[in-house]
C-alpha cells in the first residue's frame, strides 16, 4: 500500500489555489525559522501526526476551560488555544522536512482544524461570548466551504481564493474578553457574509460540473 501511495501522481487538495501558493511561502519561512526545532523533533521520533494530535488536544481542551468561573481557567484556555495554533503551524513544515507531506496529511490536518473550529464555536456560544445565531451560522458556512473546497478540488475546479477566518476569530477572543466585549459576534457576521458568498459560488460551480 505504501508503494502505491508514493506512485500516485494526482493530488486532491483541500486548499484553494491561492491558499496553496501562500502556504508554500509561509511553510518555507517557517521551515527556516523552526529548523533547529524540526531537527530535534526528528531525533526524538516525533511525527507530524503527533503534532496534529497534540494540536487537536489543545484546541479541544480550550473548550472545556473557557466557560469555567475560576480566575485561572480563561488564561489557561487562551494559552491552550495559542498552543493549538503554534502546533498547527509546525506540523506542515515538519512533514515537508521529513519528506512525508501529502494528501493524507493535508486531509488529517484540515479535519483536525475543523473539529477545533466546531468545538470552539460551540464553547463560545455556550459561554455567552457570541450569540447563538451568529455562532451557528458561522459554523455552518465554515463547514460548508471546507466541504465544497474538497469537492471542487476532486472535480478539478478548485477555488481560486478562499478565506478561512478561524485564526482571525481565535485572535479576537482575548480582545472580546478583555477589551471590547460584544464585538466577536460582529466579527462573526462579517465572516458569515464572506463564507456565505463562497458557499453560493462553490455550489454553483459544483452543480455546473456534475
Amino acid at each position: 500500500m505504501c508503494t502505491q501511495n508514493k506512485t500516485v501522481k494526482s493530488k486532491v487538495s483541500v486548499y484553494a489555489s491561492g491558499e496553496e501558493l501562500m502556504m508554500d511561502v509561509s511553510q518555507s519561512r517557517r521551515h527556516q525559522i523552526f529548523l533547529p526545532l524540526l531537527k530535534w523533533f526528528v531525533r526524538q521520533g516525533i511525527t507530524p501526526n503527533h503534532l496534529t494530535g497534540l494540536s487537536l488536544l489543545c484546541g479541544t481542551s480550550f473548550c472545556f476551560l473557557i466557560g469555567q468561573d475560576q480566575n485561572w481557567t480563561v488564561p489557561a484556555a487562551l494559552v491552550l488555544l495559542l498552543l493549538h495554533i503554534l502546533l498547527d503551524g509546525i506540523d506542515g513544515p515538519l512533514a515537508r522536512f521529513q519528506g512525508t507531506a501529502g494528501n493524507r496529511g493535508s486531509f488529517t490536518d484540515t479535519t483536525a482544524d475543523q473539529i477545533v473550529v466546531t468545538f470552539t464555536t460551540i464553547a463560545l456560544i455556550h459561554s455567552g461570548l457570541v450569540t447563538a445565531i451568529a455562532g451557528s451560522l458561522y459554523l455552518f458556512f465554515y463547514t460548508l466551504v471546507v466541504v465544497f473546497a474538497m469537492v471542487r478540488s476532486s472535480l478539478a475546479i478548485p477555488y481560486s481564493w478562499l478565506v478561512r477566518p478561524r485564526l482571525i476569530v481565535y485572535a479576537w477572543i482575548p480582545i472580546e474578553i478583555y477589551f471590547l466585549p460584544g464585538t466577536l459576534s460582529f466579527l462573526l457576521w462579517i465572516c458569515i457574509g464572506v463564507l456565505g458568498w463562497k458557499s453560493i459560488t462553490g455550489f454553483i460551480q459544483i452543480r455546473k460540473k456534475l
